[in-house]
């Protein structure tokens, strides 16, 4: 806020002098708790050490500097224990609330790569991975907001004995059913076929433990888990047939995640296959072998010792001369940096995989890779509904397309409850459900701190009232709403700040609420955390309808104008806020 940074280089300059050495004392302004007067406040503990005096003293002494020597900054002041409060100049809130900045610029932006999404090709999207995909969207819109240059990509894990699993079921199973033939979309057909292996896995499994065979021996000599153990070697040695059906199911899925990012408005700046990164990392791990990075087993495996880093050992190579999954998050990295000349790099993956990521990073540093302390975990908690936790195998997962009709339809039904529509079906209807419901949705995910484990309520979601999306989407409306009113009657409104009088109570409550903009928004790319943006959003929406029902805008002539450029200035922060959360704003509702 650069009202802030103004008057705290003032009260620096004041200080040093008064101290007669040139001190650094730490100072930051944080806006003023809401049961005190005041916008910002000022911390003089620390002012007060250094001097050698009493908070009290040095805080009356800075405040009355201010309103005696800077009031084109400050005019009132109160002191609670070691807490200078301070109001803004009118003026100067005026002029930096009416031009605050949504796209900041940084001398030297960083190039920044956020991983998202990375899903498997045995199964459609989920509601998990909804929570991850607007994760890294909204980051990477963020940073991109704080000047940074940012590329989105993805793994898609795409090899593996979790794919060989639905290929022969397709097998055994399938009948040749394609997408065409059973109307689903790729990726569910390929689910339908996973859950088809579970389902008839735990069938033998059972049946061979009935007939007295151990269930552990069971397990891994059933029928169809060694059918598709055959089906990886083969894939492994490419045989053309099951090459041929690998890329023909896998199609099926690609098509069908593309519809799902589309009805999510996401996209990606490159795709990279595990099925060609899997090997890389192998020749990185040679290297750091020659230079004793690494260690050799007897038994021809390669690990790390990482216990002096309060880790543990770590293989990166299996005595067959396989390799792991850290092997290749090795190699892929590497690849990466070479392909962005990165930065950063930002995985966004669950909170289960904290260990994995720790390890990834030290093993990257060790190896000689400055860029390896710019890489970054968000780690996110999990994601479950009311009735519980989610499992694939069984089929109980939310599917994400199903999830995204259910709010689709549920931002119609209330709608339609709320006002008549002459045609509910058609595209301008069609398209303002289908804003409001994917933004019930993706607000009420990204409203949570991304460390936090959450429980997603369709039902909450949706509720114009509280804390939601449609009730800051509805703000928005309401904001145009008035606009177009105006402009309907021709009133001269945009040049209103030129004849202001002085500013009421909640004027100036929320033109500093929209000064706050460019903080939130620097402080939410820090913090790599959606959840700071929205919150603020949600407070902003909330102090405008409060200011809307205290304050006649048409009915006070004297104050109208204004009140519309603060309306408008209003509407500018909620959609650019919105925007960066992937939430699309209706005109009208």
């Amino acid at each position: 806020m650069q009202l802030s940074n103004s008057i705290l280089q003032v009260i620096a300059k004041f200080l040093n002098d008064k101290s007669g050495v040139e001190t650094d004392f730490g100072l930051s302004l944080a806006p003023t708790r809401k049961e005190f007067e005041g916008d910002v406040t000022l911390v003089v503990f620390p002012v007060a050490g250094k001097l050698k005096t009493s908070p009290e003293n040095i805080a009356n002494e800075i405040g009355n500097f201010l309103i005696s020597e800077h009031t084109s900054l400050v005019t009132a002041f109160n002191v609670i224990k070691g807490f200078l409060n301070l109001t803004f100049n009118e003026g100067a809130l005026i002029s930096q609330g009416l031009s605050t900045q949504t796209q900041l610029k940084l001398e030297n932006p960083k190039t920044i790569v956020v991983e998202f999404s990375s899903p498997n090709t045995n199964k459609p999207l989920h509601l998990g991975h909804i929570r991850n995909i607007l994760l890294g969207w909204s980051v990477s819109e963020i940073l991109k907001a704080n000047g940074h240059n940012v590329h989105r990509v993805q793994v898609v894990n795409d090899r593996g004995i979790h794919i060989c699993k639905s290929m022969i079921a397709w097998l055994k199973f399938g009948n040749n059913e394609n997408p065409d033939s059973s109307g689903l979309k790729g990726d569910k057909l390929v689910g339908k076929y996973y859950v088809a292996y579970d389902k008839a896995y735990k069938a033998e499994v059972e049946k061979l433990v009935e007939s007295g065979v151990e269930k552990e021996v069971a397990e891994k000599t059933a029928p169809i888990f060694n059918e598709a153990q055959q089906m990886l070697r083969d894939w492994e040695d490419k045989k053309p047939e099951t090459i041929a059906l690998w890329q023909k199911m896998n199609a099926w899925v690609y098509a069908g995640f593309e519809t799902t990012y589309k009805s999510l408005s996401v996209s990606f700046d490159k795709n990279y296959y595990e099925s060609n990164t899997y090997l890389l990392g192998k020749k990185i791990v040679e290297e750091g072998l020659s230079k004793d990075i690494f260690y050799k087993k007897e038994d021809g495996s390669v690990w790390i010792d990482l216990t002096e880093d309060g880790l543990d050992h770590k293989i990166l190579l299996r005595s067959d001369g396989t390799s792991v999954y850290i092997t290749q998050d090795i190699g892929t990295a590497i690849e990466r940096f070479h392909d962005f000349a990165m930065d950063g790099m930002i995985y966004t993956v669950g909170n289960e995989q904290d260990y994995h990521f720790r390890v990834l990073f030290l093993i990257l540093k060790k190896l000689g890779y400055a860029w390896a302390d710019a890489c970054y975990h968000l780690s996110y908690g999990m994601v479950d509904l009311p009735s519980g936790k989610m499992k694939s195998r069984e089929g109980t997962v939310v599917d994400a397309d199903d999830l995204m009709a259910e709010v689709i339809e549920s931002a119609k039904a209330k709608t339609l409850e709320l006002r008549e529509m002459e045609n509910p079906e058609s595209t301008d209807a069609v398209e303002l459900f289908n804003k409001i419901g994917l933004g019930a949705l993706k607000y009420y995910i990204l409203k949570v701190d991304p460390k936090k484990r959450m429980i997603f309520n369709p039902e909450e979601s949706i509720d114009l009232h509280g804390n939601t999306g449609p009730f800051i989407q509805y703000t928005y409306a309401r904001i145009k709403a008035l606009i177009r009113r105006a402009d309907a009657e021709n009133i001269e409104w945009k040049n209103a700040i030129d004849n202001k009088p002085s500013l009421h109570p909640l004027e100036h409550e929320l033109l500093f609420n929209i000064s706050r903009f460019t903080d939130v928004l620097e402080e939410a790319g820090n913090a790599y955390s959606p959840a700071l943006l929205a919150n603020y959003t949600f407070e902003l929406a909330q102090l405008f309808n409060k200011f809307y029902h205290e304050l006649s805008i048409f009915n006070a002539p004297n104050e109208r104008d204004f009140r519309l450029v603060i309306a408008n200035k209003t509407a500018e922060i909620i959609s650019t806020a919105l925007h960066l959360l992937g939430i699309k704003c209706p005109e009208a509702m």
